[in-house]
């Protein structure tokens, strides 16, 4: 069969759908706008309108051949575990997102799935969301970049995927009422952006509405998000399909932009026909439901083909995502790599028992997880002992078991981390604290033996109470089911560790930005820290976090140098180029992380914007002593916010900082750019009390203030006012809305009384023309 080719394809299955719902009863259209069974739509074989079976999930097949659910309960076909969204980000490498779209679709096609529930690219809003492990970061580049990989390696082997869940969905509590209230600015830079960018470069099959309201309309009838934004602002050509469940009113839903509800509601298929009888829906919209649904079942069938898949194969590729993805947090005195002369002793149930995968309708039934004592094999320098369960109990001779044992111990390693029971999806996490068993036992551990590694195996971020009495740690997060080989491979350095978090640690859960008003209050969900998520509140901040976003260290050591941009003066609608080079200045080969922010400083500009925002990345392969070159080409986008007024984003003109980081809160090399401001007209009507910083972004009122600036330098010349200015303290890191800026016009008119009144009439008279 042919695979999917792009666009021009694409129109040939709109138009042939097209053809097909104008020969479609009534009847038969309001039955394909529901889903036959659990994971199947619904078919018209007479019309060439096959099902087209979808399954979950993100990191892992889990088709259901009996009985079959949604939340994972019932047992699905072997599958390979890949690591999770949550794992996969920290590789910061778009390569492992490729990766793991094509072994993805491999599995599916060999198990007849024509679309993938995934993936979700979310944002991280707080650490407790239940379900963060199925999400890649709290940084919409960073989430959008491997989400946008991921779906064109998927659907570049024939696989649609589903991006989800659309939109601001960032809790498991009350996720079916709740009504998330986000400002149009943070909705625009922080929760959409990630989904326009996978939209608009990967062209995703299908978009899953999630379940939540967003401006006290669910998602499955907000037309604003799924028709207005979505496609035509978007250009999504694809299908909208409920999350399971997530339809209340068929009716709303199709008039809404959701074209198919899922899973098979054909029980209530008569009151579609009923509402179009009666005119209550306009038949029109039927057909544009029905003809997603058909575009997609013509391009389902043009996609399959029958191929077998070698488990050992997904095996091993699972194992190298997760070699690629494990982040290596600290490592004082070099501890790590475990010498092999040494007497090692591991340390916990994880050993056992590895957490690789989180629960819900994720879960897939691994193809094997060998666990870290079949991985070590019979190696007489490594020893076990169990010291803590995974239930959250403490256990006096287990404890006390694993204490002595340490003792005589070289190094000990403690496989830390969640439970099961406190992440999945369904429920939010009650605490970002590991269960206190562990955090007891390992500072036990730690006022007996000094040289101490914890490596830990969760699906969010915890809290690390012990971190300052521990030399080294590692997070493998939940890394599939080749965890284990991939940990052990890392603690021994056969492979150095290029891992970068994707997440913001912070000390506490008191410290998070969205701590004051999470969960909400009963449906109502505030997002009260607008554009201030994750790093964006730390380091605009300067908050001390116990491991800032992009923290990751390596085995080798590396430099940063001759940062160039190419101009120092940046105007709307050109592209800007940054090179820098970075250096392997240590003894073995590794991966760096280059990490390209846009500064600026509070104050800096009019609008207040986070200190610096994660505008380009690239992981760079080096031999020791090897040097490269990187070079990223900045666009508009990297200096715009969403501007209220406008409905649109906008460039602010201020000075910016190009800046090579080597984590979010660390400045490695800086260069100073001066920013042009951008206008476009909103729409706001000028006067007398309208602020001077607010007239200047206009181009006439620019174009004023220019003229009559030599008048205002000389009243405040004569009224002595810039000695007394000049003198205050600080004077020059005062923001630069402060003062005059900051007044309204009506002072300027004071300060010139010469200026006649019809050469102000004439002002606002032409900027309130557009």
């Amino acid at each position: 069969m042919t695979k999917e080719k792009g666009g021009g394809r694409q129109k040939l299955y709109e138009t042939k759908a097209k053809e097909i719902v104008k020969t479609l009863t009534l009847e038969e259209k309001a039955s394909l706008t529901s889903g036959a069974e659990m994971f199947a739509t619904s078919c018209l074989e007479e019309k060439g309108i096959a099902s087209v079976f979808m399954s979950d999930g993100p990191h892992g097949l889990r088709k259901q051949e009996g009985k079959q659910d949604f939340m994972g309960k019932n047992e699905s076909v072997t599958a390979t575990c890949f690591p999770a969204a949550c794992c996969v980000a920290s590789s910061f490498d778009v390569e492992v997102a490729e990766k793991l779209g094509r072994g993805l679709a491999k599995n599916c096609q060999a198990e007849s799935v024509d679309v993938l529930l995934g993936p979700g690219i979310n944002i991280k809003r707080s650490p407790l969301c239940g379900r963060n492990f199925e999400y890649f970061s709290e940084d919409p580049y960073l989430a959008g970049s491997m989400g946008s990989a991921y779906v064109k390696a998927l659907q570049a082997e024939g696989i649609g995927a589903s991006l989800k869940h659309y939109v601001a969905n960032n809790q498991e509590t009350r996720r079916r009422t709740s009504n998330s209230k986000v400002s149009e600015r943070a909705m625009r830079e922080i929760y959409l952006s990630a989904f326009e960018k996978v939209v608009k470069e990967a062209k995703p099959w299908t978009v899953m509405a999630s379940y939540n309201k967003v401006e006290g309309t669910y998602l499955t009838e907000n037309r604003k998000y799924l028709v207005d934004i979505l496609r035509k602002e978007w250009g999504f050509d694809g299908m909208v399909v409920s999350d399971w469940a997530a339809v209340h009113d068929r009716i709303a839903a199709v008039k809404g932009g959701c074209a198919l509800t899922m899973p098979g509601d054909s029980l209530h298929d008569h009151v579609i026909v009923d509402a179009v009888k009666s005119g209550a829906l306009e038949e029109r919209l039927l057909d544009e439901a029905c003809e997603q649904i058909v575009a997609l079942s013509l391009k389902a069938q043009a996609n399959r083909k029958k191929t077998s898949y070698d488990m050992e194969e997904g095996h091993r590729l699972a194992v190298e995502l997760a070699k690629e993805s494990l982040v290596l947090l600290k490592n004082e005195g070099d501890l790590l790599p475990l010498d092999a002369d040494k007497k090692v002793l591991v340390v916990g149930a994880f050993a056992e028992k590895a957490r690789y995968q989180g629960a819900g309708s994720s879960h897939v039934n691994a193809y094997k997880v060998p666990t870290l004592q079949e991985v070590v094999g019979n190696c007489p320098n490594v020893s076990f002992v169990e010291g803590f369960g995974m239930e959250d109990s403490y256990d006096e001779k287990k404890a006390q078991e694993a204490v002595n044992a340490a003792k005589k111990a070289d190094v000990v390693v403690v496989m830390a981390g969640l439970p099961p029971i406190m992440e999945s999806e369904g429920f939010d996490r009650y605490t970002m604290k590991l269960p206190r068993c562990q955090n007891r036992l390992i500072t036990e551990l730690a006022s007996v033996q000094k040289n101490i590694t914890v490596v830990l195996e969760n699906g969010g971020v915890v809290e690390m109470p012990w971190a300052d009495e521990v030399p080294a740690i590692v997070e493998a997060y939940l890394a599939g089911e080749g965890v284990n080989e991939a940990i052990w491979s890392v603690l021994t350095g056969q492979t150095n560790p290029s891992g970068h978090l994707a997440e913001s640690f912070p000390l506490c859960y008191e410290d998070s930005s969205a701590y004051l008003t999470w969960p909400g209050e009963g449906n109502e969900v505030t997002y009260g820290e607008d554009i201030f998520v994750g790093y964006r509140n730390y380091s605009s901040r300067k908050q001390r976090v116990r491991f800032p976003f992009g923290h990751g260290l390596s085995y080798t050591t590396f430099s940063y140098r001759d940062l160039f941009v190419e101009r120092n003066r940046y105007v709307a609608g050109q592209t800007l180029e940054a090179r820098v080079t970075v250096e392997n200045t240590g003894k073995r080969a590794g991966k760096a992380l280059v990490q390209l922010y846009v500064g600026c400083k509070k104050g800096a500009t009019a609008i207040n914007r986070p200190v610096r925002e994660l505008r380009r990345f690239e992981k760079v392969s080096l031999q020791p002593g090897e040097s490269k070159t990187v070079i990223f080409t900045l666009d508009q986008r990297c200096f715009s916010y969403w501007d209220e007024g406008a409905h649109a984003f906008r460039v602010p003109g201020g000075d910016y900082t190009i800046e090579i980081c080597q984590d979010a809160a660390t400045v490695l090399l800086q260069q100073e750019i001066t920013v042009e401001d951008e206008y476009i007209a909103s729409g706001q009507k000028y006067d007398l009390m309208t602020p001077i910083v607010d007239v200047q972004k206009h181009p006439l009122g620019k174009e004023f203030m220019e003229e009559v600036q030599p008048m205002i330098d000389a009243v405040i010349a004569r009224m002595d006012m810039g000695k007394a200015s000049a003198q205050m303290p600080y004077a020059e890191e005062m923001p630069k809305e402060l003062g005059l800026l900051s007044e309204p016009l009506q002072t300027i008119k004071r300060m010139l009384p010469m200026l006649p009144e019809e050469r102000w009439e004439n002002l606002f008279q032409e900027m309130n023309e557009e």
